[in-house]
C-alpha cells in the first residue's frame, strides 16, 4: 500500500497536491542578495529519500517544470558549473482526521397550523444522531532549494505542501501548475508581456 502511496506523490505535486487552491506555498530568502546576477543554474541531484518516493519519469517533470520558470526569469541551465545549483526534495506524511455528521429526527405541532407564532403547545420529540468516520490522508511536501554555487550558500527555498490526490490523470499540468505557485515567490519575476 504504501509503496503505491509513493507512486502517485506526483500528482500530488499538481499536488492534483489536491488542487491547486488547498496548496500553501511557504518562501524564505537571503534579502542581501542580487538575485539578477545569476545567469546559469544546474540541478545538483534529488535528496536520497526522494528517490523512494518518485520514479525518474516523475523526477524529469518536475525538474523540466522547474527549468521553464528559470528560463522565463533569464536564467539557463547548464549540467554543471552554474552560478545557481538547485536541489529538490519530497517528503510525504500519513495523517487521520476524523469528521462527525449529525442528523436531527424530530416530531411535534404548535402554533395554528403553520400559522402564526408557534408556543410549543402539543407534545414534541427529537432525537439527535451522531456519526464519526475516520479517514487516512497524506500530505505531500515539495522543496526547493537555491544556493550560491561560488559561497555553497542557501539563498533561497521554496515549499509547496498540499493532499496528494492519488489520481494521476492531468499529473504533467499539475506539476507545472505547483512550481509556478513556488516560483512565484521567487525574487526575480519573468518580463511583463506587452
Amino acid at each position: 500500500m504504501r509503496k503505491l502511496l509513493y507512486l502517485f506523490v506526483a500528482s500530488a505535486l499538481g499536488l492534483t497536491l489536491s488542487s491547486c487552491s488547498s496548496t500553501k506555498i511557504y518562501s524564505d530568502v537571503d534579502p542581501s542578495v542580487d538575485f539578477t546576477k545569476y545567469k546559469t543554474f544546474e540541478y545538483y541531484g534529488w535528496a536520497k529519500e526522494s528517490d523512494k518516493l518518485l520514479n525518474d519519469l516523475d523526477k524529469n517533470r518536475i525538474e523540466k517544470a522547474f527549468g521553464e520558470e528559470f528560463a522565463k526569469r533569464g536564467l539557463k541551465y547548464v549540467k554543471e558549473g552554474g552560478d545557481l545549483i538547485v536541489t529538490l526534495f519530497i517528503v510525504t506524511e500519513n495523517k487521520t482526521a476524523t469528521t462527525a455528521t449529525t442528523t436531527h429526527m424530530g416530531m411535534g405541532y404548535g402554533g395554528f397550523y403553520g400559522y402564526g407564532p408557534a408556543y410549543g403547545w402539543g407534545p414534541s420529540m427529537s432525537t439527535a444522531h451522531t456519526t464519526f468516520n475516520e479517514y487516512e490522508y497524506t500530505v505531500g511536501t515539495l522543496v526547493v532549494d537555491v544556493y550560491d554555487a561560488q559561497n555553497k550558500k542557501l539563498i533561497w527555498e521554496g515549499v509547496a505542501q498540499g493532499t496528494i490526490d492519488k489520481n494521476p490523470r492531468g499529473r504533467d499540468e499539475n506539476i507545472k501548475k505547483v512550481v509556478a505557485q513556488i516560483m512565484a515567490r521567487y525574487p526575480v519575476q519573468p518580463p511583463k508581456e506587452k
